[in-house]
């Protein structure tokens, strides 16, 4: 099980450091589950965000009908990226992500 939690913060540290589209998203897949992961605020939290329905029908659709057990989840590693507004100061925004494991059954 711990092998498999590692490969999980592997592939959510590689998406949050390569991918640029924001929202939820499928990071790891596999018969019988995966990993989902999205971004949330801070002053709002995981559990709050819009992006957590959009995690749960991810889950969903990747369970084609079946029903499914979140196995674990919690935070992953965010990225931190530069902003550039148009009166050219930049501004480092954290960006945190929230990860749920889960199995189909």
């Amino acid at each position: 099980m711990a092998k498999c939690w590692i490969k999980v913060v592997v592939a959510a540290t590689w998406l949050a450091f390569g991918g640029c589209a924001d929202g939820a998203k499928i990071v790891q897949q596999h018969d019988t589950g995966g990993v989902a992961i999205y971004p949330f605020k801070e002053g709002q939290g995981p559990m709050l965000s819009s992006f957590r329905n959009d995690a749960i029908d991810l889950i969903k659709a990747n369970c084609t009908g079946r029903s499914y057990n979140i196995v674990r989840e919690g935070e992953t590693k965010g990225r931190t990226r530069v902003v550039s507004p148009l009166d050219g100061a930049q501004e480092l925004v954290e960006e945190r992500r929230w990860g749920i494991q889960f199995e189909c059954k």
